[in-house]
């Protein structure tokens, strides 16, 4: 990502927000941060996703936590991830020269650290550049108050139960400290290295490391991030790109668990101004199952094998959920944050309806996963085929009833996606019992359950009138999740592929896709649905228009960051929507680069 011709501070609102297009995310398996294209780390959970934060002028502009290292005049920016990795860096160019930030949240030689390290180091390059440093503890909507005590020679920070140090080297002056708020300033020349981390934890000792061991482990977490995508079996069409999108899902992983986050944010409006403001740090059964099933696509099995796990044993403990908090347990209710808000949208929220809701989507997304985990020369445990059997028992009593969809709409209906869920669910169980992965004793009944279900979508949910299946029965609108009915083998597909023409007339504007019927006014583009109709055009074998549809996609998302994608686009302005990183979104592209690369299902 390149951005010329700014000033000093350049990327942000009088209120301090920055687009959000212009952040890129770091993570170690246990937490993720926002750094923005201005040097400024704007968000930062401590020590898991799912923490209260300990940086969020994310979500509160003028009063929230912040790590800033800014030139203090005005500065042009080039910035991307270092290739097959998740170390960022920033190149800042003043009038008076050129320096590099190095940015990581490090790892260590056996993986994960049992503590929080943030590195940052700063490397000139060409004729000499001053930096400004401010580090802001969050207040949490002045629920807690930061300070810094006196402990074992180390001034420590503590921000409720959360402590750590601020480590820095010579290059580094320090100007004023007070509880919660650290400024100071460092200068480069060519050759020169200053560098700057936090060690933090919480309710735990900690250990308490040198600035030069802190900063040869941002190094060593490259090595490691190179080490991983090495690994991976990615077809050279799109290469890049499905590795990019990778690296971001990994981020995703919760790697105490094996559970999958939906995004590392709460609160991101889809829409700015709005209310449709959500927290996503949470591990959607759905998410987690379509994440499964890209991990298996490039080869990251390990990745796949935990998390299949993970969602194996919550849906073993009782009634599935529909999501679960990382731990699994069930996700709390919402409330709300007194902070302003991404550019004063409220309500900030913590916790999520949908944790009370049923969708029968999940039944479809665990028996896709499963059939794809035993397609890849895998098999099921006892304990897990059993579990999915009572699920597909479930699914075949309770099809019939409404529900939230995949949506997560308060209204329930028959929405013909969840049918198709259904659908898809016995279906696979079907074949799994056929291939001897799951007892057979219920398997003719599923089978004639599959078949009525079939039935039933095909009298209630198809409109010959707007040539396509309707989001749900006795309604006009149409819904972009019904090009997954394609990548889940449903019906002939002629009639998919019309409802394919169908959402492109009515939902597309530019290169992108709203949700379903109505909602441009309301939010913006959904970019996983945009992938997913690439996705089901080379299904169909419409590859020239499904290439085209993915460079138009891509070109635009290329434009306005370095790789990492939020939950929805703007489509007027390019601006980015919603939380992120968004784990749909990059699951998507890499299926729909995968299929146009040749890539079996």
């Amino acid at each position: 990502m390149t951005l010329p011709d700014q000033h000093a501070d350049p990327l942000r609102d009088a209120d301090g927000f920055l687009d959000l297009e212009h952040y890129a995310a770091m993570g170690d398996g246990r937490s993720v941060a926002l750094s923005g294209a201005d040097g400024s780390i704007d968000w930062w959970c401590v020590p898991n996703m799912d923490s209260a934060p300990l940086f969020d002028r994310l979500v509160d502009g003028e009063r929230g936590g912040l790590f800033s290292i800014t030139p203090v005049e005005p500065f042009t920016v080039e910035r991307a991830y270092r290739p097959s990795s998740n170390v960022l860096e920033t190149i800042f160019t003043t009038a008076s020269g050129r320096a590099k930030l190095v940015e990581s949240i490090n790892s260590g030689p056996a993986g994960r650290l049992p503590w929080a390290e943030l590195a940052r180091r700063v490397e000139g390059l060409d004729g000499y550049v001053r930096f400004a440093i401010t580090l802001r503890f969050s207040r949490r909507a002045d629920t807690v108050s930061p300070y810094f005590a006196p402990a074992g020679g180390h001034n420590v920070f503590h921000v409720d139960r959360v402590l750590g140090v601020f480590r820095h080297c010579s290059h580094v002056t320090i100007d004023h400290v007070e509880d919660g708020l650290v400024t100071g300033t460092a200068a480069v020349g060519p050759g020169d290295r200053a560098r700057i981390a936090i060690i933090a934890g919480e309710d735990e000792p900690l250990v308490c490391q040198d600035i030069e061991q802190v900063d040869g482990r941002i190094d060593l977490s490259d090595f490691e991030w190179r080490q991983w995508s090495q690994n991976l079996t990615v077809p050279e069409k799109h290469r890049d790109r499905i590795l990019r999108n990778a690296l971001a899902l990994k981020l995703l992983l919760y790697s105490p668990t094996g559970a999958i986050t939906a995004a590392a944010t709460t609160s991101l409006p889809e829409g700015v101004g709005g209310a449709k403001n959500y927290d996503y740090r949470y591990a959607w059964v759905r998410d987690a199952g379509y994440t499964i099933k890209a991990f298996l696509r490039i080869g990251a099995h390990g990745e796949a094998k935990a998390a299949f796990t993970w969602l194996l044993k919550r849906l073993g403990e009782g009634d599935p959920q529909v999501c679960y908090t990382l731990e699994g347990q069930p996700v709390p209710p919402e409330r709300e944050i007194a902070v302003s808000g991404y550019r004063h949208s409220r309500p900030v929220r913590v916790g999520n309806l949908a944790g009370g809701q049923h969708q029968h989507g999940i039944y479809g997304d665990i028996f896709e996963t499963a059939s794809r985990f035993v397609a890849c020369g895998n098999f099921l445990d006892t304990a897990s085929a059993e579990t999915l059997s009572h699920l597909a028992d479930s699914c075949a009593d309770r099809w019939r009833l409404p529900d939230a969809g995949i949506w997560e709409l308060p209204e329930e209906r028959h929405y013909t996606m969840s049918k198709i869920s259904c659908w898809q669910a016995l279906a696979r169980a079907v074949e799994l019992a056929d291939e001897g992965q799951i007892p057979t004793t219920c398997r003719d009944r599923w089978a004639r359950e599959r078949d009525r279900i079939e039935q039933w979508i095909g009298e209630h949910c198809w409109s010959e009138k707007r040539g396509a299946y309707l989001m749900h029965p006795d309604s006009d609108a149409l819904d972009a999740s019904l090009a997954l009915a394609v990548r889940f083998r449903f019906d002939g597909q002629d009639r998919l592929a019309r409802t394919l023409d169908a959402l492109d007339r009515e939902l597309a504007e530019g290169a992108f896709h709203y949700r379903y019927s109505g909602m441009h006014k309301e939010e913006g583009c959904f970019l996983a649905c945009t992938f997913w109709m690439i996705e089901a055009r080379a299904i169909l074998g419409q590859t020239e228009a499904a290439q085209k549809a993915f460079d138009a996609a891509t070109e635009a998302l290329d434009s306005r960051g370095c790789g990492l994608y939020a939950e929805m686009i703007d489509p007027k302005t390019g601006h980015y929507l919603g939380n992120m990183p968004q784990g749909l979104t990059h699951l998507a592209v890499i299926q729909a680069a995968a299929t146009l690369a040749g890539e079996e299902l």
